[in-house]
């Protein structure tokens, strides 16, 4: 997100915020983050830090890309620079250079900015401890909160939390409740929609009341099971709802990042929009529903093998077989979790890791209604990412990106599009031989469409054939059951 710097006043603003400084005195910032690291503090008359966005749409080299996809994953709140610049393939000195040239802050910088932001938030929307506020943002302590509130926003946590407005605040009772921000416009209903029939049983689950629908997930956080629950808020084009359920807060930051990532709601669909709007073909899907978005990954390794098991059978076969999956290698929890409005909602484990399907070798999915080639693609896939041979977090090109996948065995280009879009998130992975995408496009040029020719149709869609594919899946959601 661009944000206007004011050198007189020494604050940074939105776009669209109603202060009106002189044109001479306004220096522009390809981030929030980069105005920090130049001096300036958000505004608090449009809080620019509460906007949804996200350094991973900047144009970077794509070793800075693949740093700061794990700077989000909270990696430097456990390792040091140095580190992560190995990771990438960088010293830390010329990863350091590299993201002041092409971000303007280092790498560091924008982890404290990240931690501080988060803290910020929560000492505006809970009565949350200034020393349980520093753990759930990844701060060693209030010392490190306090330092890193006056650098960032020039006021201390204190003074931060006289200043907000209102006196209603999450109950830890029912959960700790928190706003995550979005680009508008945004449609929950579509996601649910798409999550619903995906979800695999006792992980995830999409509930309704007459609020509305929330979609409801198990997740470990420091080693506790816990529960998040995501629903949209009335009357709201900038926000949804997370409550989470977890008997300790520490470092909740990382699962807030996990919900950002699988609701997609930092990824900005004017662009998208410009390309494909103006499309004789996809184009009235788009502007029909402005606000969809291409749904990613929570766990990455948890997605990847939902989508291998669905290869060639139905939406509802591959929940229910990821469904064993989990209850089977998962970790158990609860057995039901009592939220929505006292709805019941049976969320038994956490979904198994990629080590423990590794281990469980091919006799381990005995009675589990799975082919053998489907267990060995599944076993040989989840070895390749316990040792390291395959990274899920890796930033790579789209074709380079498909070609390594299918280098595993059983894995071909529909399950390599697939997790290329929602695990490594590429914007223009396109699955042709999708039998979804081939019925929605069918009824929107009025023939049979082959792969083939579906994958030449989608060549004017590049670079967004990722969001073009979403829109044509959310269109023929009532044309019958689809094999993606």
């Amino acid at each position: 997100m661009q944000v206007e710097a004011v050198r007189t006043t020494g604050i940074y603003c939105r776009a669209d915020c109603s202060a009106e400084p002189l044109p001479h005195n306004v220096t522009h910032y390809s981030n929030q983050v980069a105005a920090e690291a130049a001096g300036f503090r958000p505004c608090l008359r449009c809080h620019p830090e509460r906007r949804a966005g996200s350094l991973a749409d900047l144009d970077v080299p794509a070793p800075v890309a693949a740093a700061l996809l794990h700077i989000n994953d909270g990696y430097l709140d456990s390792h040091d620079e140095e580190t992560l610049a190995t990771h990438v393939g960088y010293s830390g000195r010329q990863l350091r250079r590299l993201f002041e040239q092409h971000v303007g802050a280092t790498p560091t910088t924008i982890a404290r900015s990240r931690r501080a932001h988060f803290a910020r938030c929560l000492i505006d929307d809970t009565d949350l401890t200034f020393a349980e506020i520093a753990r759930a943002a990844g701060f060693g302590g209030p010392r490190q909160l306090h330092r890193a509130m006056t650098s960032v926003f020039c006021f201390t946590p204190t003074e931060l939390r006289s200043k907000r407005s209102g006196s209603d605040y999450a109950e830890l009772d029912g959960g700790l409740v928190l706003t995550v921000p979005t680009l508008a416009p945004y449609d929950f209903n579509a996601f649910v929609e798409h999550q619903d029939c995906r979800s695999i049983p006792g992980v995830e689950a999409v509930v309704a009341d007459e609020t509305g629908p929330t979609y409801v997930r198990s997740f470990s956080a420091c080693g506790h099971p816990g529960i998040a629950e995501v629903a949209a808020l009335p009357g709201e084009r900038e926000h949804l709802q997370l409550r989470l359920h977890l008997p300790t807060y520490d470092s909740i930051i990382d699962a807030v990042s996990r919900v950002r990532t699988l609701l997609g709601t930092d990824e900005d669909p004017a662009a998208a929009a410009a390309t494909l709007g103006k499309d004789p073909v996809i184009g009235p899907l788009v502007r029909t529903t402005p606000g969809l978005r291409v749904p990613r990954a929570w766990d990455r390794f948890e997605t990847a093998v939902r989508i291998i098991v669905g290869q060639q059978i139905s939406l509802a076969a591959a929940s229910t077989l990821s469904g064993r999956i989990a209850e089977r290698f998962g970790t158990p929890i609860d057995p039901v979790l009592e939220c929505c409005d006292d709805v019941l909602v049976p969320l038994t484990h956490l979904f198994p890791s990629a080590t423990t399907l590794a281990s469980a070798g091919g006799t381990g999915f005995d009675g589990l209604g799975f082919t053998q080639q489907r267990i060995a693609t599944i076993v040989g896939f989840s070895q390749a990412v316990a040792d390291g041979e395959l990274d899920l977090t890796a930033v790579d090109t789209l074709d380079a990106t498909v070609s390594r996948l299918c280098e595993l065995p059983g894995i071909g280009p529909w399950t390599a599009h697939l997790i290329a879009m929602r695990v490594f998130g590429h914007d223009d992975a396109f699955p042709a031989s999708d039998l979804g995408l081939r019925r929605a496009a069918e009824r929107l040029v009025g023939r049979p469409v082959g792969a083939r020719e579906l994958e030449a149709l989608a060549d004017s869609w590049r670079p967004y054939r990722s969001w073009a594919a979403q829109h044509l899946w959310h269109a023929s959601r009532q044309s019958g059951p689809s094999t993606r």
